[in-house]
């Protein structure tokens, strides 16, 4: 067990619940489809996440980051894909739908709407490049002298994940209890009309590299 685990999951669990481009989308979507659309997105960043962790024992995620071509790439892509969902978001609030449904396509394949959540998850965190940096900077910081850096670095990704999935499960029972608010349409295209509003907002600061 890595001797600086504790300090580490610590600083996770305050990075997990600050607001970013994954929270946003995720009650983008539990208001969609409710708290299994929250799980199924949050499942989605945490695979995402996922990804990344095995990227960083690899050695990958530093290669993306040290490449200014690979790095841009990324972050062009992910500002691009943030500024559509929000003005997916921006269109249901106007028109009075369901902003899921815009996105998916498939508003009466309930499996096909669930992969869409998934897929939504997934493709907001890999194409967020500051969760590479987070990886690249964050996890060495807790790497002890004296320890395997390679299998430490692999518990801490580990617990990176761990601690995110466990996020997104209470986050998504949050949704739930407020399901019965959120259902209320004049309600439901009000917090569309904001998370647009913020997932634009987030692509900017994407795009610039804020």
């Amino acid at each position: 067990m890595p001797r600086e685990l504790l300090p580490f999951a610590g600083v996770v669990v305050v990075m997990a619940v600050l607001p970013g481009p994954d929270m946003a989308l995720a009650v983008r979507n539990g208001i969609a489809g409710g708290p299994r659309a929250a799980l199924l997105t949050g499942t989605g960043f945490v695979a995402g996440l996922l990804v990344w962790a095995v990227a960083t024992v690899l050695g990958l995620a530093a290669l993306v980051a040290a490449v200014p071509g690979a790095f841009k790439a990324v972050q062009v892509a992910g500002a691009l894909y943030l500024a559509w969902l929000g003005v997916g978001s921006l269109v249901a609030a106007i028109r009075g739908t369901d902003a899921g449904r815009l996105s998916l396509g498939t508003p009466t394949a309930q499996p096909a709407r669930d992969g869409g959540y998934l897929r939504q998850g997934l493709l907001s965190n890999l194409l967020n490049p500051k969760i590479a940096l987070l990886f690249i900077t964050l996890l060495p910081q807790f790497v002890a002298s004296g320890e395997p850096r390679t299998r430490t670095t692999a518990e801490l990704a580990a617990t990176l994940v761990a601690i995110s999935l466990v996020w997104w499960a209470v986050f998504a029972l949050a949704v739930g209890s407020l399901s019965r608010v959120l259902e209320r349409p004049a309600v439901r295209r009000s917090v569309e009309a904001v998370v647009g509003v913020v997932l634009i907002a987030l692509a900017v600061r994407v795009a610039v590299g804020v």
